[in-house]
């Protein structure tokens, strides 16, 4: 799950606020995310976010098939890109 070697990069907070939206709402999600952060290789998956947590500082979705993603391999969710951090402390 944690990918150390790679430093996290937050995600914008709106974007955070969908992901909370469809796994409260139980929105079937078509998720598109990065299967190797290092070369980029892309993979898919059609369900539902169970969970949103962070550990040390790095995000993460629980799917509902147990797989936990961190949230800066995202590449869209339901066909709206990610968007890197874009709020402002």
């Amino acid at each position: 799950m944690n990918n150390s070697k790679i430093t996290y990069t937050p995600i914008d907070c709106n974007y955070y606020d969908r992901l909370e939206a469809w796994a409260t709402g139980q929105i079937l999600c078509h998720i598109i995310f990065k299967s190797t952060p290092l070369q980029g290789d892309l993979s898919t998956y059609d369900g539902y976010i169970k969970n949103l947590f962070t550990i040390n500082g790095e995000e993460f979705m629980e799917l509902d098939n147990g797989r936990h993603l961190r949230l800066d391999q995202l590449v869209s969710v339901n066909g709206i890109a990610l968007v890197q951090n874009q709020c402002k402390i």
